[in-house]
């Protein structure tokens, strides 16, 4: 009996501390702590429900990306009237940016309370923003839209989200370019080739012609990181006549 005991009652000091660091990220005391717990289980737990459903936190990931989105939408259709939709669809692009998610992620130490079956050092980069939606989803489902919206006033509206600096900041060197491009009927080619080189990862090597000129190179582990990080160096390279 005192075995069992001992089991029980390590069990719900688990739960408890769990509780009480959620509480204190939110802000408020959860209803149902189960959302939160499944918000934290990675997949590699292999965990089911009884109907055989998968407990994890990718389902909540999909459900607190929609919530996060609607409320920063609403907050700049309101604070820039005079924002139209191309306008207001890339400064939400800026805030709900994949880079900035996994900033918060990181902030809140989100990773701290992750259940996994697989060492967190392999977990890639973009955990802590998944994570950070999968708890917004949480927060939904525990104590609806107006908590919700409360927690993503607090935790980003209100600390991040600064019209004049979003304004200036660039998500997409590559859009940026290609648009800069169109614009002053500029011919542009993004030539990709594979260069493994001496690493053990394959790469791929980019060269950024803009009329028939080599303007930037890159190389990264995919196509697109090659890109954009060869556009982010000519942007730079341009800098001078593209922001004329």
């Amino acid at each position: 009996m005192s075995v069992i005991r001992n089991i029980l009652n390590s069990r719900s000091e688990k739960n408890g501390n769990f509780f009480i660091q959620i509480q204190k990220i939110v802000g408020f005391k959860p209803k149902n702590i189960k959302h939160y717990e499944k918000a934290f289980t990675h997949r590699s737990m292999n965990l089911k429900d009884k109907k055989g459903n998968a407990i994890n936190y990718e389902r909540l990931e999909f459900l607190g990306d929609a919530m996060l989105s609607s409320v920063i939408a609403a907050h700049l259709f309101m604070e820039v009237p005079e924002g139209n939709e191309g306008y207001l669809t890339k400064m939400r692009a800026k805030v709900v940016s994949r880079k900035h998610l996994n900033e918060l992620g990181k902030d809140l130490k989100l990773i701290e309370l992750v259940r996994t079956n697989i060492p967190k050092s392999q977990f890639g980069v973009n955990i802590h923003g998944n994570l950070f939606e999968a708890l917004i989803g949480a927060i939904y489902l525990d104590r609806g839209f107006v908590y919700c919206e409360r927690f993503i006033q607090e935790a980003v509206i209100n600390p991040y989200v600064d019209i004049e600096s979003l304004e200036g900041q660039i998500i997409s060197y590559k859009s940026l370019l290609i648009e800069w491009c169109q614009k002053e009927k500029n011919s542009f080619e993004y030539e990709v080739y594979e260069d493994t080189g001496r690493d053990e990862i394959k790469h791929f090597a980019v060269k950024l012609w803009i009329d028939e000129k080599v303007v930037a190179k890159a190389r990264a582990t995919s196509k697109k990181k090659a890109e954009e990080k060869a556009s982010r160096r000519a942007y730079f390279a341009l800098q001078s006549k593209i922001n004329h």
